[in-house]
């Protein structure tokens, strides 16, 4: 199955980037939108969904106030991540989130629409 690189940007009516790079970088802040319980231990970030699902990631690069960049442990694909990024529009002066990811190409839509509703999650319970 051939796979693809995904990436998305969302504009967001923040002006904190404090409060955008908590939300999306630290265990707490990643609770409010991405999963339902979140843990860290230095490197290892372990994501939980409902009572049963649950994902360990890596955190393979990080530049504070710029951008995180996570690998699922069980994932089979070494060059693969997912990756949170905020800039700055110089237009508006308002944040964009960036989110890379990849997934199988007949499921493009799909990850998409999974990112459309994290980001709106993350848009109501920040205020963004």
């Amino acid at each position: 199955m051939e796979r693809k690189k995904v990436h998305l940007q969302y504009l967001l009516n923040a002006t904190s980037k404090s409060i955008l790079w908590s939300a999306i970088s630290t265990p707490a802040g990643l609770e409010t939108w991405f999963a339902d319980r979140v843990q860290s231990d230095d490197k290892t970030v372990s994501f939980f969904w409902g009572k049963t699902e649950s994902r360990d990631a890596e955190i393979i690069a990080v530049r504070g106030y710029s951008f995180i960049r996570f690998r699922w442990k069980d994932d089979n694909i070494p060059r693969e991540y997912f990756e949170l990024k905020m800039t700055n529009s110089e237009l508006t002066n308002d944040f964009v989130l960036e989110i890379t990811d990849f997934t199988d190409a007949d499921e493009v839509d799909d990850l998409r629409e999974l990112w459309d509703s994290q980001v709106d999650t993350l848009r109501r319970t920040c205020g963004f």
